[in-house]
């Protein structure tokens, strides 16, 4: 049986690697929308195992896993990075026998992987980001209609996939929202608890936007907001992690980053947006004020948005269009 998607993308490898990382969702924690789905299958397959499977770079990565205890496998042994390469439901009658499988360490070993039946998880683009899978550890003949009954749940995977990114990512400014933003800061902060590295907030809100949407209107107000977004979203596309988490604040973690360096950032962050203009108000002014705050120990992430709140509070005390760090308590500029 096979998924019917008109553009499907089966030689594509870079393109299919964007594709699954636009979603966003790997390394994310467990979510209930997707275990109900691994739950469903296991119960309507009578399978001791079943999984929604995102293939990365060199590893399989399970948004959700229902009878195995491990997150992720190397990519080379995983079954669904067979899936991927056609829109056929692969069905694996009994791997211990199958050329591709025969030796595989997931069938020679634990978990003692018989059969197996996968739909590929596809998107509107046509690229295979990974399957919905379900495994037994007998031998078995997956039906037709079992194999159409998975591609149903595949498919509503992918709703979960897409809706879950629409709830993740601000429509205007196309910035993380804020829940998604809080998530990236709990993330961080375990990492950082773990690992000992540094890792640094950065609160900034537009200077007088107020003012700039009463005297120009809702829609020149929009526009500084996607101007400044892009501009943020930019500069820290490779080290950082931005978000709108208010009318007119954004934020940034920086995770690596030494406390001087993200003053630093956000300084040169700062510069450009006091430069940018807009094609319709040439002569409007678009500054933005900075509160740093490089994480302490212990420190909660209620605790850490409170500090870099407070440097950006001062920031604007002090006068508007420049860079506090909560570490110093001295203007960066």
């Amino acid at each position: 049986m096979t998924v019917m998607t008109a553009l499907f993308k089966a030689d594509d490898e870079p393109g299919r690697q964007c594709a699954l990382e636009r979603l966003d969702v790997l390394d994310t924690a467990p979510e209930p929308e997707f275990d109900k789905i691994t739950n469903l299958v296991r119960a309507v397959f009578d399978v001791p195992i079943a999984a929604v499977s995102l293939i990365d770079r060199d590893r399989q990565w399970f948004k959700s896993v229902q009878g195995l205890e491990t997150t992720e496998t190397p990519r080379r042994v995983a079954f669904c990075n067979h899936t991927i390469r056609s829109q056929d439901i692969l069905r694996i009658e009994d791997a211990s026998v199958h050329p591709w499988f025969s030796d595989n360490p997931l069938v020679t070993g634990p978990p003692g992987i018989r059969s197996y039946i996968g739909a590929p998880l596809v998107t509107a683009d046509g690229y295979a980001i990974g399957s919905l899978c379900a495994i037994d550890r007998r031998p078995r003949v997956f039906s037709d209609e079992q194999a159409r009954v998975l591609a149903s749940f595949a498919d509503l995977v992918m709703n979960q996939l897409e809706l879950r990114k629409m709830a993740s990512v601000d429509l205007l400014t196309g910035l993380a929202t804020r829940r998604a933003f809080a998530e990236a800061m709990d993330t961080a902060i375990t990492e950082s608890d773990r690992t000992g590295r540094p890792v640094s907030l950065i609160c900034l809100d537009l200077d007088r936007f107020k003012a700039i949407n009463d005297t120009f209107g809702h829609q020149t107000g929009d526009a500084v907001l996607v101007a400044v977004g892009d501009t943020v979203g930019a500069g820290c596309r490779d080290i950082g992690f931005a978000g709108r988490i208010g009318g007119e604040e954004l934020a940034v973690l920086l995770v690596g980053t030494e406390p001087d360096d993200a003053a630093a950032f956000a300084e040169g962050l700062r510069r450009r947006i006091e430069v940018q203009t807009l094609d319709d108000h040439p002569q409007l002014v678009i500054t933005a004020s900075f509160g740093v705050a490089p994480r302490q120990p212990g420190m909660t992430a209620k605790a850490w948005m409170a500090a870099a709140d407070a440097a950006l509070y001062r920031a604007k005390h002090e006068g508007r269009n420049r860079v506090v760090s909560a570490l110093t308590e001295t203007a960066a500029r």
